[in-house]
């Protein structure tokens, strides 16, 4: 890991929160922060540890990952560019709920604790971004919860391919999904296994829903696999 000893305050037009800021609040922010590097597969921040720093994703992709006693790993997520993690343990002053590790080489941004909530308090766009946020996410964990109560594994499968599908650049009816993530990937977020999703990647491909390429998954059906998703759920 490298440090310098600010952040350029035109990269935090990089990262969702602060978007569109003021020049002049963009650069008090920036003061605020320091920059750090880490390689990809480099642990970023371990689960249960004390620390409260926020970071930033200026460059890069990262994985949230929670792991039982047992030696399961559960993928909560992966974060890219624009997006934020660590900001629960500076709201709420208890230790990190997951760890975070870099998948890619990742350039990042960090505040204390404390200056990530002055910000936040100082700040009425950066409060609203941050009140949004974290509600869109409630809302994701929410979907997470009724998904795995009531649907079959084939069908969660779907419902997380959608939901790749629209984290990546949507081109009319398409989605490349690039890097693709590995079928254990997939697994680990639905609670199955890995042979489960081979069977059914395969029998999407067949259906004409997606294609897999060298490195990529594209999504050439979103509206179909959407009607799928939405028919189990009776919308």
């Amino acid at each position: 890991m490298s440090d310098t000893a600010v952040i350029a305050a035109d990269s935090l037009n990089a990262v969702d929160l602060f978007r569109g800021l003021p020049a002049d609040d963009r650069q008090a922010i920036a003061e605020r922060l320091r920059a750090h590097r880490y390689p990809a597969g480099k642990h970023i921040v371990a689960q249960a540890d004390d620390c409260e720093e926020v970071y930033f994703i200026l460059s890069g992709s990262v994985r949230v990952t929670y792991s039982v006693r047992s030696g399961k790993a559960v993928q909560f997520r992966d974060q890219h560019a624009g997006e934020m993690f660590g900001e629960m343990s500076a709201i709420d002053n208890l230790p990190r709920s997951a760890e975070v590790t870099a998948l890619s080489d990742v350039f990042l941004a960090t505040a204390e604790a404390g200056s990530f909530l002055d910000i936040a308090s100082g700040y009425p766009a950066v409060a609203r971004r941050l009140l949004g946020q974290l509600t869109a996410r409630i809302r994701g964990l929410s979907d997470r919860v009724v998904e795995f109560s009531t649907l079959g594994v084939n069908n969660r499968i779907h419902a997380e391919l959608l939901r790749l599908a629209r984290e990546h650049a949507l081109s009319g009816n398409c989605a490349s999904i690039n890097p693709s993530p590995t079928h254990a990937d997939i697994a680990a977020r639905v609670s199955t296994h890995r042979e489960a999703v081979t069977r059914e990647l395969a029998v999407l491909e067949k259906g004409g829903i997606l294609t897999r390429g060298r490195g990529s998954l594209e999504i050439t059906d979103v509206a179909r696999l959407e009607d799928m998703v939405s028919n189990v759920f009776g919308d």
